[in-house]
C-alpha cells in the first residue's frame, strides 16, 4: 500500500536521495524546503512540494493541512547555522549562533513532529537525520545533533504505545551535499576518508537506504536507537 512520507529539506543532498527512494517504492512523498523553487524540485522526482521555513512557527503550522494523514516523517532539514546578520558584541554573536543552531536543528524537528503527531498512523515512523558530530559536540551544530538523539529516545518512549517507531540516523562524512558549503579541500577530504574503515566517503544513497529500512515492516522492533552510518569512522560497543 502507498504511504504518505514527509521529508523535510528534501530538495537536495541526503534529503533528495531519501525522497527519491520512497518515490521509487510508490509512496506519496511530500518534500519541504524554504526555497522558492521547492515545487520544481519536487516535480523533478515525482513528489509534492511544500514551502516551509522551520524558523517560522506559522509556516510549520500550515504543514498538516498540506499533507493530510502521514505514515513516515523524516526530519532531514537542518545543518550549520551561522548567527543572524547584524551588529552585535562578541558575546551576543555567540548567543545568536547557539540559538540559531538549536532553532534550525532541534526546535525545527520538534515543531514538525508536534504539528504532525496526531496524523501519524499506527505502524508509522519518525526518523531524524543526526550526525557523527554529536559524538564530539564541541560546537553549536554538534551539540544540536546530540540533543536530537536524546530527544528522539524520549519521543520513542512516548509514541511507542501508538505503534510508531522513532530512530535517529547519524551519518559520517557524506559527499554530494550542501553541508560544507561546497566540496572539501583535498587534505580535509582525505582526512575524513582516512577515519573510515571502508576507505571511501559516504554517499546520500547510503543514508537513504537505512532510512527506508527503518520505515519498513522489517524494522518494527527497532526504536529509540541511533544508527551510525559512517564507514566505521565512529564505532559503538
Amino acid at each position: 500500500m502507498s504511504r504518505t512520507v514527509v521529508v523535510t529539506g528534501g530538495g537536495r543532498g541526503i534529503g533528495k536521495a531519501i525522497a527519491e527512494r520512497f518515490v521509487a517504492l510508490g509512496d506519496d512523498v511530500v518534500i519541504t524546503s524554504r526555497a522558492d523553487d521547492v515545487h520544481d524540485q519536487a516535480g523533478l522526482i515525482g513528489a509534492r512540494g511544500v514551502r516551509m521555513d522551520l524558523e517560522e512557527v506559522g509556516s510549520v503550522a500550515a504543514l498538516p493541512a498540506a499533507v493530510g494523514a502521514v505514515d513516515v516523517v523524516v526530519n532531514n532539514a537542518g545543518g550549520f547555522a551561522g548567527a543572524p546578520p547584524g551588529p552585535a558584541s562578541p558575546l551576543e554573536a555567540v548567543a545568536a549562533h547557539w540559538r540559531r543552531s538549536l532553532a534550525v536543528n532541534v526546535v525545527g524537528a520538534a515543531l514538525v513532529v508536534a504539528a504532525l503527531e496526531d496524523r501519524i498512523a499506527p505502524g508509522g515512523s519518525v526518523i531524524t537525520i543526526g550526525s557523527i558530530g554529536a559524538e564530539y559536540a564541541g560546537n553549536p551544530y554538534s551539540a544540536a545533533k546530540a540533543a536530537l538523539q536524546a530527544w528522539g529516545a524520549g519521543l520513542s518512549e512516548r509514541l511507542g504505545p501508538r505503534d510508531v517507531t522513532v530512530n535517529t540516523v547519524a551519518p559520517g562524512y557524506v559527499e554530494d551535499t550542501d553541508l560544507f558549503g561546497g566540496p572539501l579541500g583535498t587534505e580535509r577530504r582525505a582526512a575524513q576518508i582516512a577515519r573510515t574503515h571502508t576507505g571511501r566517503p559516504g554517499r546520500p544513497s547510503d543514508i537513504a537506504g537505512v532510512v527506508v529500512f527503518l520505515a519498513s515492516a522489517d524494522a518494527r522492533h527497532i526504536t529509540g536507537q541511533t544508527i551510525h552510518v559512517n564507514g566505521g569512522a565512529h564505532t559503538t560497543r
